[in-house]
């Protein structure tokens, strides 16, 4: 597990947040697509098919390998809805997440507990 200073986080945001919002945008087009490519998979064995069967699977595709590199970095992804990521770090000798979404501005003010989440954020200071 790769752990996080505060510093070291904040600089990869400008990397993430980006990715952050193309996995969102890709979620939508997907969510758009449920029901026809669960038509095409339950007509499968009659050839199945569907309009737009390749943008679809182009889009899980590139879900999954932007969900790959924010794990090589280290970035746990955890809400693609609301671009909500944690960084495991070190406080008072103990693993925490730092812990950002979209919306809360250009640096990281909140921390939790590995077992809070969310709803245990507490700020930096």
């Amino acid at each position: 597990m790769k752990l996080f200073t505060v510093d070291e986080a904040n600089a990869l945001l400008p990397e993430i947040v980006p990715q952050l919002h193309r996995i969102r945008e890709l979620y939508a087009r997907v969510a758009e697509m449920r029901d026809s490519a669960r038509a095409a998979a339950s007509a499968s064995q009659f050839g199945g098919g569907m309009a737009g069967g390749t943008g679809y699977v182009n889009a899980l595709y590139n879900i999954g390998k932007i969900t790959t590199e924010l794990h090589q970095l280290g970035v746990e992804l955890k809400d693609y809805e609301r671009g909500l990521i944690d960084f495991p770090s070190m406080r008072n000798d103990r693993v925490v997440y730092l812990c950002w979404q979209i919306g809360d501005g250009d640096e990281i003010e909140w921390w939790h507990e590995t077992d809070a989440g969310f709803a245990g954020r507490q700020p930096l200071i």
